[in-house]
């Protein structure tokens, strides 16, 4: 539906966007992933109208969208302060962009009580943004962004201001509006758990370019590089050499086992990563792993992390565990994981 192709954006000497290219699919919810800099909301507002870009096409349907004014393309936007109008009731912020369209005063009052139903608002149609819970105004900005049934629907760091509770709770409600009412959803976010919660697809940004295209699991589990490694969830890893076999050939560990990315000739800078919940913690007398001492337990109720110091690695291995662990700080242990939970990729020498 939406395809971007080649898109660069240069302010000054800084490039934000290096010729970038994405497909979005009709009635997908599409994220937009990276740190602060990397150019995801530059790429969103060119897709507004609210930049242009120095070289590139965007089309929406096989239409030229960089050909419309912003106001012409069948796009909402919804700001990451939701930009209410506080001396507006719920009702009438829903209704100003119809309102502004001059459509048909029953047609108005019709879809704003369809889609405050749909978004839970439907009681609270006469109350002011300051009468509000931060949740309950997002859902006004959300109301007023599909009431027009745009063909697509940009969120720009949508649930930011937002405690954790409300977050999670504002993520489920996301995805059931989104399957609802049909519509395409763009978010940008540098949440990763944000966007893998929330998205079909996910396209990771680093410097301005796309690094990986993925579904939310494949990314996370087949990162394809050590930019998105390290970015998406935790990560531990270890520096080496690939070594033309199932494994990493380390000066500090030796032979570390791995499934490689991709065929990676022997002695090839590599990288091999593991997460902290693929990491077993066994007794430092088992027959296989690393030795190490525990340094710290954390308890995040469900969950418990677990730093462990490895002689010769420059950071703690961190191990992830279900439930409360028995284990101590001061405690000798190793680590250890199977072949098939870790991956090789190559790096830049």
């Amino acid at each position: 539906m939406l395809k971007i192709d080649g898109v660069t954006r240069r302010f000054g000497n800084v490039t934000a966007l290096d010729d970038v290219s994405l497909q979005i699919d009709q009635g997908e919810f599409f994220a937009l992933l990276g740190p602060s800099g990397c150019g995801k909301t530059t790429l969103l507002r060119i897709i507004a109208g609210f930049e242009s870009p120095d070289a590139g096409t965007v089309t929406l349907d096989g239409d030229d969208l960089l050909a419309k004014q912003p106001n012409r393309r069948p796009i909402s936007l919804m700001f990451q302060s939701y930009a209410l109008f506080p001396h507006m009731t719920v009702a009438k912020n829903v209704a100003y962009g119809l309102e502004r369209e001059r459509l048909p005063r029953q047609e108005i009052k019709q879809r704003v009580g369809e889609v405050l139903e749909t978004v839970g608002l439907s009681a609270h149609a006469g109350r002011k943004p300051a009468q509000l819970s931060g949740g309950q105004r997002q859902r006004v900005a959300l109301a007023r962004s599909i009431v027009k049934r745009p063909r697509l629907l940009l969120l720009d760091e949508p649930l930011s201001a937002l405690d954790k509770k409300v977050r999670a709770d504002m993520q489920l409600e996301l995805k059931r509006l989104q399957h609802e009412v049909g519509i395409t959803f763009v978010v940008v976010t540098h949440d990763q758990e944000e966007a893998m919660s929330l998205a079909d697809r996910i396209a990771v940004f680093d410097s301005g370019r796309v690094v990986q295209v993925d579904q939310p699991v494949p990314l996370y589990e087949r990162p394809c590089s050590p930019f998105v490694a390290d970015f998406v969830g935790a990560n531990n890893l270890f520096h080496g050499t690939a070594s033309g076999l199932d494994a990493l050939k380390s000066d500090e560990f030796g032979m570390l086992a791995g499934k490689p990315l991709a065929e990676l000739s022997a002695g090839t800078p590599a990288l091999l990563a593991i997460r902290p919940e693929k990491v077993e913690l066994v007794d430092e007398n088992a027959a296989r792993g690393m030795q190490g001492a525990v340094l710290d337990v954390s308890f995040y109720g469900g969950v418990s992390h677990i730093s462990v110091d490895v002689p010769g690695h420059p950071k703690p291995v961190l191990v992830a565990v279900q439930g409360a662990s028995a284990v101590q700080a001061g405690a000798k242990v190793k680590v250890r994981w199977k072949a098939e939970d870790a991956v090789i990729m190559g790096v830049a020498p």
